[in-house]
């Protein structure tokens, strides 16, 4: 059976039994009823295009279908980022692939950084990670003050569906003591750089300390729908999966923001179970008492203290 003959077959297990194969494909390419003909009969073939949106629109993996060996799987990538208008379409790209994951999903979060959905929106922490992110992908010898950096109003459009996912999902989030660490290294380098001022270094500070406080009040709560876990012996990696009842997606970084997206089952089933086993070798926060949890996060504040009077010791020296 060839790979065509293949797909149609799964596109056709999606469809009401009343519903014509032909027209379908027709509407979802955008083409007309006797090139969908053609396709459907295997007189031509699809595009390598009209073949992923075939696998979008019908939520079929392309894993699956098309993955060969057992031992490869196939997987999407997300947008390459050399330009703001990159980025922009990088979330955008984000939010569509998380769309499906709406409503009654699970989200799962090796958190080797500050998770992306703490730091977007309208703070100024969320202006700062865009700066960092487009400064550290792109790259410039004359690199602009942060004070001079203009955002990107449609980032803060995308985000925000980001965002909505985010607080509708039942999240599970891993961090350990370094979680923090990267962000507050950057505020540290681009002030040291004569790149931001003191006071927005500060604030930024401050920023990263409301993330924590805000953590540790949600966790507190322990309700279903936020799980904060404590891991002090593993490296995380920022992996994220994320799972309904229809499907699972796995997140696997490979730059900084770049990340391969795979919903081969094998895959994302061993990816749930080291998840799971993760968090049973984990400390949950939300089911500890107030003593654990004001160990943990007083720990980061204790390093955004340290990092407060290094900035301040270093305007006096200047």
């Amino acid at each position: 059976m060839d790979n065509q003959t293949i797909l149609l077959g799964n596109i056709r297990k999606r469809l009401h039994k009343n519903s014509s194969l032909i027209e379908e494909i027709a509407t979802v390419l955008q083409i007309s009823y006797d090139a969908s003909h053609r396709r459907v009969s295997s007189k031509s073939k699809f595009s390598i295009e009209e073949t992923i949106k075939l696998c979008q629109h019908f939520s079929i993996s392309m894993d699956k279908i098309f993955g060969g060996k057992e031992n490869q799987v196939v997987a999407e990538k997300t947008k390459e980022i050399r330009s703001s208008e990159d980025l922009a379409l990088y979330f955008k790209q984000s939010a569509q692939n998380l769309k499906s994951y709406a409503t009654d999903s699970k989200m799962f979060y090796s958190s080797k950084d500050i998770p992306l959905f703490y730091t977007i929106g309208g703070t100024l922490l969320s202006k700062f990670k865009l700066y960092v992110w487009l400064n550290l992908l792109i790259g410039s010898e004359n690199q602009d003050h942060f004070e001079k950096f203009v955002l990107d109003q449609s980032l803060l459009a995308y985000s925000s569906q980001l965002q909505n996912v985010y607080d509708n999902t039942e999240v599970h989030e891993i961090w350990n003591d370094t979680t923090i660490n990267s962000t507050l290294q950057q505020i540290l380098y681009f002030f040291e750089s004569g790149l931001l001022s003191q006071a927005n270094a500060q604030l930024l500070y401050e920023d990263v300390r409301k993330i924590l406080q805000k953590a540790e009040e949600k966790s507190s709560k322990n309700s279903s729908g936020y799980h904060l876990y404590y891991n002090e012996l593993l490296i995380l990696n920022n992996n994220v999966l994320l799972s309904n009842a229809e499907k699972k997606s796995l997140f696997i970084p490979y730059t900084m923001l770049g990340y391969f997206i795979t919903e081969d089952e094998s895959t994302c089933h061993n990816a749930s179970e080291y998840f799971l086993h993760q968090i049973k070798n984990s400390k949950s926060l939300n089911l500890s008492g107030t003593r654990d949890r004001k160990i943990f996060f007083g720990k980061g504040h204790q390093k955004i203290d340290f990092y407060l009077q290094k900035i301040n010791k270093l305007d006096l020296e200047i």
